[in-house]
């Protein structure tokens, strides 16, 4: 019996010391510069590595002066789509797309002296945007604010009261400086908090001064292991890859390489080019996932029906429009996450950005070829790339050659079909001719030269 109990006291002391030792598993993203496709890549891969591992929580170290809005946008959406819980840690900035990244956060809890706020949509230099860009912003900001739903709270008067957990009409003030908050933001400038402030309107839920402490003191966890994200050279690559701005680089110069080669005799420069600007598109598309390999094939369908076009079929027709649109249809495609055609998963943003790519590439493509078009041969660096040579009479050089006109009147006979252009034999020679009223004419025909013109022969078929 003594034994029993022994065994059962063991039982319930590992039970309890199991009890006790219980950690809890997280995960941390940092984001420390501008956010752009790279930031977009670490997150995504990030949030992936904290599911798979089994996260019970992913801590998101901000601190970002902002970036492009479109990769905001797909942070953001991301952020809010995760079951995860996520909590922003906001050190020093979280300025412009950072203040929308936190926002679509679960909590918020900034350093001392950090910031947050100023998210007007700029351009390149700093020029505030047209009023469509500021009110899509707008609207994004509310809604990211409102995500975050409302709290009921019981006064002293024993009245429900519900509000919402951030105001909506703040996060908009962040955009906007016409947006006019009472005793907060009522001075013509766009909002921006301190720590303080975005404390005392329940825009941060505490002021702590490390990640530690945050996980410690707020999130009321004792026990915990850390999993840093690291980038690897690949994902710093990638993400530098995958920005819509190379993206349409390069379709430029696959765009603007096929063209050349097509009309240049040869393998040279121009396909090198194409080569490896479709590599660069490809490959990143590949390892994340995002293109597929018929998308591939469809792009080298494309460059085949061209080629066919215009080595084949004279002119431009069924197989080169097919041609085209193939081609950019594998370059556009190639950028979503679609599975042959199934969009289930594919946002509207991320179709419109991809398409929007592949058009604006193909127009840089097109006003280049334009160009060079009129400056090839011009005095410059484009000189060389025209046949200046000249042939003069002086050095035995003629304009045709006055022995073949003597042929007109001649009978000869058609060595292959005429349709309408062929080739005669008179005599012991063979030369190039053509029908001369646009008829067709069976190889074996007799024919009779009627005219020289343009150092071409024409013939018609000889009178029985």
């Amino acid at each position: 019996m003594k034994r029993i109990y022994t065994i059962l006291a063991l039982l319930i002391g590992c039970i309890l010391s199991s009890a006790g030792n219980d950690t809890t598993s997280l995960y941390r993203i940092d984001i420390h510069q501008d956010i752009s496709s790279t930031t977009w890549r670490y997150l995504q891969d990030g949030i992936k590595q904290a599911t798979d591992t089994e996260a019970e929580a992913i801590i998101l170290h901000l601190n970002t002066y902002g970036g492009t809005v479109l990769h905001a946008d797909s942070m953001r959406t991301l952020i809010l789509n995760t079951r995860t819980p996520i909590y922003a840690y906001i050190e020093n900035n979280a300025a412009s797309a950072g203040a929308l990244i936190a926002l679509a956060c679960d909590s918020i809890y900034m350093q001392s002296n950090a910031r947050m706020g100023a998210a007007t949509v700029v351009n390149e230099t700093g020029e505030a945007m047209p009023d469509k860009y500021q009110s899509y912003m707008r609207a994004t900001m509310r809604a990211t604010a409102e995500a975050q739903g409302r709290d009921t709270t019981i006064n002293a008067s024993g009245d429900t009261l519900i509000a919402w957990r951030r105001d909506p009409r703040i996060a908009e003030a962040m955009v906007d400086e016409r947006v006019v908050i009472p005793m907060l933001s009522d001075s013509g400038q766009v909002l921006t908090f301190t720590a303080h402030e975005a404390l005392s309107n329940r825009y941060c839920e505490a002021i702590v001064e490390s990640v530690e402490q945050m996980i410690t003191d707020e999130l009321h966890i004792q026990q915990y292991t850390i999993e840093q994200y690291t980038p690897s050279l690949y994902d710093k690559i990638a993400g530098f890859l995958t920005n819509p701005a190379l993206q349409a680089l390069m379709v430029t110069l696959i765009i603007g390489g096929i063209f050349f080669e097509l009309k240049t005799p040869g393998i040279g420069l121009p396909s090198a080019i194409a080569l490896v600007a479709t590599v660069l598109y490809f490959l990143p598309l590949f390892i994340s996932g995002t293109a597929e390999s018929w998308e591939l094939l469809a792009f080298v369908l494309g460059i085949i029906l061209l080629i066919f076009e215009l080595f084949v079929i004279p002119g431009f027709g069924v197989a080169g429009i097919a041609g085209v649109i193939a081609i950019l249809l594998a370059l556009i495609l190639a950028a979503i996450n679609n599975i042959v055609f199934d969009f289930t998963f594919v946002t509207s943003f991320d179709l419109t950005r991809s398409i929007l790519t592949v058009i604006a590439g193909l127009a840089i493509a097109v006003v280049i070829l334009i160009y060079l078009s009129h400056r090839i041969g011009s005095r410059g660096m484009l000189y060389k790339f025209a046949l200046h040579a000249q042939q003069n009479s002086s050095e035995g050089y003629i304009a045709s050659d006055n022995n073949t006109r003597s042929l007109i009147g001649t009978t000869a006979t058609a060595i292959t079909r005429m349709a309408p252009s062929g080739k005669v034999r008179i005599e012991a020679d063979t030369y190039d001719a053509v029908s001369a009223y646009g008829t067709f004419i069976e190889a074996g025909t007799t024919v009779r030269v009627i005219r020289y013109e343009n150092c071409q022969l024409y013939v018609t078929p000889e009178q029985d």
